[in-house]
């Protein structure tokens, strides 16, 4: 058996001899796997234990359990989630031999598992120690005082992580799931023995006071000598280094446990705690007995600092505080757990930070320590979240009695900190609303440090349309006035950037976050597949890529995800400029930044599951948009001609630390050749935190513009690194006649017998008439595989410096001028890849089709262009088609338009006839 040794902690600097040793239990252990039988402590004490493995840390990392079996295929079981290599969920007994020191000798000692999925139990010599603890969240702990005598002993942990209670629909619960981390077995995190003297201090609660400048200490006491004790109480302020003046109190304790409050002044000049200026306090409470037999030690963290909701918007020290976030699902590909450690958690925040939020919320779990401590320092705003998700809250005794619990047990392990602001009691929830009213309502007469509400969104009617009474503030998105985010409406209404969602939060009575907005699913990055070194397997990637294989379509992967990745960056940037265009809104939830590989795999993030670019959009070009301070633009539309005006709106949302003292906006309106076409000052002013803000009109003549161009209007504060761009898109009004070598037409047998003549044909069939994909802007949401009863397409590639589209501006990726054509489309089912497409729709990951929107092609002795954009309708008032239609006959006009492959007439006509492929459906098949 492993033999544990002695690591002995330091002490508080300048109070000597304080006695309180830890001894570290990470090393490795015995472990041994329960089948059912749980034939009783006696049997796993003596038997012999098969596997050895590493604590800290779980069976999938030790390479225990059953191993993967699945295989790639293009199915709903391989495409869902990430697979785990290896999976135990069951009872594991973990032993080893623990020597306690002959010093530890009358000392009270703790034993302390920092997580563990689900239950544990503890065993000395044969004999269980004070019950079992259940947590999915805080620390498992145990007196194992009675047991512990100096020498050795045999420590027999017993963890059992099936499901306890009814939680979460369908396991997916990021607290407990395998969608993002696994089921894990084992313990992550300290796992350790501390010795305290008789008289102990177990915890302090620190409840600070912006506007008194003190923090309310209430201490928890444990006097095990077996007698009353005297002595004194000291407590200590420290912040950046510096130590305030000691505080210190007489106090006499009776046997038993105490608790006793002390007031600490921290003074006038007391510093506040915000994103701006993240000041951590440091409060050590030191007891040391007049008999010397008792010293004990308790450090913990506070900051400063004020959440209010004046006027239903967010306030944080009296300023507005608009949140920028993202979800945080305990995504961890590698390990299948959260970090424990500072380092891991450093990435996480310092990437958000890069990209300009000042906030995460964290999905259906509480993280660990480690986590508060690094959003303490760097100024995040954290939303925890009660391990729940569940469409039955209420209904079960038991699973409500853990619920409540859990949540008494995260306020006090985590509650001091600062960045701990926000508390949702889970995602999504249905049920008993009455229940998590009465429960918001304990916890905040409880604790009152931080604002609550009953749950993130709900589905069940009314209740996820309008706030609880009980709720500080609510999180949604839609409200019964109407949408919050863009995901309900882009497809539908055509783009517009002069609109926000005030109409929708009318009246409403407490501060609103928009609930979980994006979700727009962009292509897997086949490259990623390399990273997956750890517990989990990218068995979905390599289906998706085996498939691509197949189809000849793998060496487009990478292009189909810059290009589907881009359409969604486009997108977000509306998200969020639209929310910080609402002066009643006081945030935005993300989802996401980073890719979700559970759910049907939901590659919707601008960076990869492990918290890296994607390479489609720098951190320096998103800030332009999400930041403190974000320079916005109200203008009717994205498409114009040369006969119009461009009429805008310049405006500031401002939440930085302060006013914006006396700035001149600037703005530059540039073609994409880099020329100025106009440009200009606004007025001078100084801008107060908050938004709604405006700097002035911008108006420019577009008649100067002789061609179709892509123009970017560029509104920034110099002085500053604020700026933010805009692009539209300007088309001649007026075009020359077509070409008279060219037939155009809807008929598919006008086309063959102009085709079987040896002409150049331009057919425009019947969009609403073809068997095909029908077109979207929006590309597929979530997943294709978690929501298969979708319109199935991930944007539009193409290849810009094709001659076909030289009188047509585009990038190689969706943009907001494709709008029009791409909802009055239908794409072409392609039956293999001889024929490339000059406009491809990008295919869902779950079908992997060759989809055209334009091809070329000989046929019959002519020569053929299919173009499924309609481009013969309403051409009048539709600019942006009328051009389309006028570049592709300008180059089939030319001698450029030379169809490299042949198709037969019955080809052609099967292509019109071409039945869409049927999606996963809800089983797989």
């Amino acid at each position: 058996m492993k033999k544990i040794g002695l690591l002995v902690l330091a002490a508080l600097a300048g109070v000597p001899g304080l006695a309180q040793d830890k001894l570290s239990l990470a090393g490795t252990w015995e472990v041994a796997f329960d089948k059912g039988d749980d034939a009783g402590v006696h049997r796993w004490q003596n038997r012999s234990f098969p596997h050895r493995m590493q604590l800290p840390g779980t069976t999938d990392e030790a390479r225990l359990g059953d191993s993967l079996t699945l295989k790639p295929a293009l199915n709903r079981e391989s495409l869902y989630q990430l697979a785990r290599r290896h999976r135990y969920v069951g009872t594991a007994w973990y032993r080893c031999i623990v020597t306690i020191p002959a010093g530890w000798q009358g000392r009270q000692i703790i034993l302390s598992l920092e997580r563990v999925l689900w239950q544990s139990r503890v065993f000395v010599d044969g004999h269980e120690a004070s019950g079992q603890e259940e947590s999915l969240t805080t620390p498992h702990r145990y007196d194992l005082t009675r047991w512990l005598s100096p020498g050795q002993h045999t420590l027999l942990i017993r963890i059992n992580n099936t499901r306890q209670y009814d939680i979460s629909y369908q396991n997916l619960a990021h607290a407990y799931t395998d969608g993002t981390q696994t089921i894990w077995n084992g313990a992550i995190g300290s796992l350790t023995l501390t010795a305290h003297d008789p008289v102990w201090i177990s915890h302090v609660r620190a409840d600070p006071s912006l506007a008194a400048r003190q923090v309310k200490a209430q201490v928890q006491l444990h006097n095990g000598s077996g007698q009353p004790v005297s002595g004194k109480m000291q407590l200590v302020a420290r912040l950046n280094g510096t130590d305030l003046p000691v505080s210190e109190q007489v106090v006499r304790l009776d046997t038993g446990r105490h608790h006793l409050t002390f007031t600490y002044d921290l003074g006038p000049a007391a510093r506040p705690w915000d994103e701006f200026s993240p000041n951590v306090y440091q409060l050590t409470t030191v007891f040391v007995a007049d008999d010397g037999k008792s010293r004990s030690r308790y450090q913990t963290s506070f900051g400063l600092r004020q959440l209010s909701t004046e006027n239903s918007l967010l306030h944080i020290n009296g300023r507005r505080l608009f949140l920028r976030g993202t979800l945080e699902c305990a995504i961890f590909p590698l390990t299948g757990h959260p970090p424990t450690d500072r380092a891991g958690w450093q990435t996480v925040f310092m990437t958000a930070r890069q990209y300009g939020l000042n906030h995460l919320r964290f999905h259906s779990w509480c993280p660990p320590e480690a986590a508060f401590d690094v959003a303490d320092s760097l100024g995040f705003y954290l939303q925890v979240e009660l391990p729940m998700w569940s469409l039955q809250v209420g209904q079960d005794p038991k699973a409500d009695r853990f619920i409540r619990s859990e949540a008494t047990r995260i306020s006090r392990e985590y509650g001091n900190h600062p960045s701990f602001c926000f508390w949702s009691m889970g995602n999504e929830l249905e049920g008993n609303f009455d229940f998590l009213s009465q429960l918001v309502n304990e916890l905040k007469q409880n604790d009152a440090r931080r604002l609550y509400t009953t749950t993130t969104y709900s589905f069940q009617p009314p209740h996820g349309s309008w706030p609880e009474a009980a709720d500080d503030y609510f999180i949604t998105q839609q409200t019964r006035l109407g949408w919050v985010r863009g995901q309900g409406i882009f497809n539908s209404q055509s783009p517009a950037f002069t609109d926000d969602y005030s109409a929708s939060l009318k009246g409403l009575p407490v501060p609103l976050v928009t609930h979980e907005v994006g979700q727009y699913a962009m292509f897997p990055n086949m490259a990623e597949i390399d990273k997956y070194t750890g517990v989990l397997a990218p068995v979905n990637l390599m289906a998706i890529r085996d498939d691509l294989a197949r189809k000849q379509l793998l060496p487009l992967a990478d292009a189909y995800l810059k290009a589907s990745g881009r359409l969604a960056a486009i997108l977000y940037k509306e998200e969020l400029e639209r929310i910080l265009r609402t002066r009643e809104a006081s945030g935005i939830q993300l989802l996401d930044l980073h890719d979700f590989p559970g759910q049907g795999t939901a590659d919707i993030g601008l960076l990869d599951a492990f918290w890296a670019s994607k390479g489609i959009l720098t951190p320096e070009t998103f800030r332009q948009f999400c930041s403190p301070v974000v320079p916005l633009l109200r203008f009717p539309k994205a498409t114009y001609t040369n006969q119009e005006t461009f009429r805008a709106t310049a405006e500031l949302a401002n939440f930085g630390a302060g006013p914006l003292v006396g700035i001149t906006p600037e703005w530059i309106l540039r073609d994409d050749e880099g020329r100025q076409l106009a440009g200009g000052r606004l007025p001078r002013k100084t801008v107060a935190v908050g938004n709604g803000h405006e700097l002035g009109p911008i108006e420019v003549r577009l008649s100067g513009v002789k061609t179709a161009r892509r123009l970017t209007l560029t509104l920034s504060l110099p002085g500053t690194p604020y700026r933010n761009s805009w692009s539209i898109w300007v088309y001649p009004a007026t075009l020359p006649a077509e070409p008279a070598d060219v037939l155009v037409t809807q008929s598919l047998s006008e086309a063959g017998q102009a085709l079987r003549a040896g002409r150049k044909v331009l057919f425009n069939p019947d969009y609403t008439a073809l068997k095909g994909v029908t077109g979207k802007f929006v590309p597929v949401f979530w997943s294709p595989v978690h929501f298969p009863d979708q319109a199935a397409t991930m944007g539009l590639l193409c290849d810009p410096k094709h001659p076909a589209f030289r009188a047509f501006p585009t990038d190689f990726h969706t943009d907001w001028q494709w709008w029009d054509l791409c909802t009055k489309s239908t794409s072409l089912v392609l039956p293999d890849n001889r024929l490339t497409p000059l406009v491809r729709q990008i295919d869902n990951f779950a079908n992997n089709r060759q989809l055209a929107s334009l091809f070329e092609a000989n046929v019959a002795g002519g020569q053929l262009m299919v173009c499924s954009f309609d481009i013969s309708h309403d051409l009048a008032s539709r600019p942006v088609a009328r051009q389309l239609r006028h570049s592709l006959l300008t180059y089939m006009s030319s001698s450029a338009f030379a169809p490299s492959v042949a198709l037969e007439p019955g080809q052609l006509a099967s292509l019109m006839r071409t039945e869409a492929v049927p999606a996963l459906d809800k089983s797989g098949r």
